[in-house]
């Protein structure tokens, strides 16, 4: 490893010749240039094509277990400071255990809390991201305060305090993506640093013949100090070990899943790894032909970090298998990322609209009254945490079999509805917010009629638009390829001018048929508040 780690140049605002301080566990690409008064933590990595210059703004600081990805750019203004967790002034602060990911761009004054990730390509300047935040890719966060555990989505550009406290708050998927991420570097760390011994290279290759294996369902299950859970798990509780949260474990057979009603296994008081994996193997041996799940927990926030089910009836051990449907972030099989019966796309809008402050309620009704649109209101939901919502929507299946279900979001200040989704029709399937169908997504609905010229168009999608044009919202689409997708990178099609139900419909299918084989999703906007009520996807590849 040969790192060119140069001493700040003189300079009229700076006389010190201060050297870069690396810790002796940390690992540096060949060929990386860090200059200055720079401090790296230990068991940090930073990958090829970085620059880290403190010759202008001095100094700078990266905590413990953070890795820095290939092409990002750490620079300060000669200018400005900010406060670091140990009471100093910094030109760039990073936190402890954050992803600063592919060609970001972090330049001070800036500081980034502990257990952050910033996306491909974003930029933090002379701005304060605290604790626990997610931004993903493409993002401006400038001249503002992001507050702890905020989530920043793809494209956002943040240059307003207003802007900044409005955003939602990170998911458990996302805390697991971000976990993630910080694993798999610190094993890419541990093995470039031995790549080249032997000695060292050894056991990591025995590794798995010497620990043995437990087979569920026919697929072996890997475990490093545990007898039950795949390595995947045994990462993730180590992960948050590490990151000083707390481990829980919980248990449900299939009738209390479904309510989402857990009972708590043994409290964990320790924090040694030894331990806790015991203690998960004690709770899923004691509850066999039961649902478990760990839970991550911030003792310091008082709340739910991740929920990763680790076991079901079947005796399968569980990985994070669920996907978020932004970002491509990988989910924790958790009630609150992904329910037993609703679908991933219903959670996602379940918590769209709770994000941007709507209450959801849940209506019913017979195939008779459906045709009547004579809907019944069902039991309300008070709460405005998503996994209640969920549950109670799974209770509503539950409860009406054999019926229509729908969620409604509702705007309580102006009293109006914002979304109405089908989420269960008679045949007891659960619809997701667009209908599947073999060649697209829109396959019109036998059971609710469509309007001519719209033979792409669903009977929900087409219920959907009608309700929007009722609420004089305007609609708009947009479209994205797989890559762009997974980046949500949406481009728009062309604008619908036109208030008239007709004229909408057309464009609608103008744009679906213009980008047959792609990602296709219907928006509708408030115009005079400005903003987004609904996004929709309605066709997929």
């Amino acid at each position: 490893m040969v790192v060119r780690g140069l001493a700040a140049p003189p300079t009229p605002w700076s006389k010190s010749l201060t050297a870069p301080k690396i810790h002796p566990s940390a690992y540096i690409y060949s060929d990386i240039n860090i200059i200055g008064d720079v401090q790296i933590g230990a068991n940090v990595m930073i990958a090829p094509g970085t620059s880290i210059r403190a010759d202008e703004g001095s100094p700078f600081s990266i905590g413990a277990s953070t890795n820095i990805q290939d092409g990002v750019v750490i620079h300060g203004l000669e200018q400005g400071r900010v406060k670091g967790d140990d009471g100093k002034d910094y030109s760039v602060w990073i936190g402890s255990s954050t992803s600063i990911t592919h060609m970001a761009l972090i330049h001070g004054p800036a500081y980034v809390g502990d257990n952050c990730f910033i996306g491909f390509r974003s930029t933090v300047f002379n701005a304060r991201v605290n604790e626990g935040c997610i931004v993903m890719m493409h993002a401006l966060i400038q001249d503002v305060e992001i507050p702890p555990g905020k989530f920043v989505p793809s494209g956002a550009i943040i240059t307003s305090q207003q802007q900044a406290n409005r955003l939602p708050d990170v998911q458990p998927a996302d805390v697991s993506f971000a976990s993630h991420v910080i694993g798999i570097n610190q094993s890419l760390r541990s093995g470039y640093r031995c790549a080249a011994d032997i000695e060292c290279i050894a056991p990591i290759r025995k590794k798995p013949a010497e620990n043995g294996s437990r087979t569920n369902g026919g697929s072996a299950a890997v475990a490093i100090g545990s007898r039950y859970l795949s390595p995947d798990a045994v990462e993730q509780v180590r992960q948050l070990l590490n990151q000083g949260y707390q481990i829980g474990t919980e248990h449900a057979d299939k009738r209390r899943f479904k309510a989402s009603a857990w009972n708590s296994c043994q409290p964990i008081s320790t924090k040694r790894e030894s331990e806790v994996l015991a203690a998960l193997d004690t709770c899923i041996a004691e509850h066999a032909g039961d649902y478990v799940r760990l839970v991550g927990i911030d003792p310091k926030a008082k709340r739910r970090v991740t929920e990763l089910i680790i076991q079901r009836p079947d005796g399968q051990v569980l990985t994070q298998s669920a996907k978020a449907s932004s970002g491509g972030f990988a989910a924790a099989s958790a009630s609150n990322a992904k329910s037993a019966s609703a679908s991933g796309d219903v959670a996602s809008q379940v918590r769209q609209l709770l994000a941007q402050g709507y209450q959801i309620s849940i209506e019913y009704a017979d195939k008779r009254r459906f045709k009547a649109s004579a809907w019944t209101a069902g039991k309300a939901i008070t709460s405005n945490r998503d996994s209640d919502v969920l549950a109670a929507l799974n209770a509503a299946m539950s409860e009406h079999q054999g019926e229509y279900v729908r969620l409604v979001g509702i705007d309580a200040k102006a009293k109006r509805r914002v979304a109405e989704v089908v989420v269960q029709r008679p045949n007891g399937k659960a619809a997701s917010v667009s209908a599947q169908a073999s060649s697209s997504v829109y396959a019109a609905s036998s059971s609710a009629p469509t309007p001519t010229g719209t033979a792409r168009l669903s009977g929900d999608v087409v219920a959907q638009v009608r309700q929007l044009l009722a609420q004089g919202c305007q609609i708009g689409m947009e479209h994205a390829d797989v890559r762009r997708f997974r980046a949500s990178a949406w481009t728009t099609c062309n604008p619908i001018a036109s208030n008239r139900e007709a004229d909408v419909f057309a464009g609608l299918e103008a744009c679906i048929a213009e980008h047959a084989g792609e990602y296709v999703r219907l928006i509708g906007i408030d115009a005079k508040a400005k903003r987004r009520v609904l996004e929709s996807i309605i066709q997929r590849p």
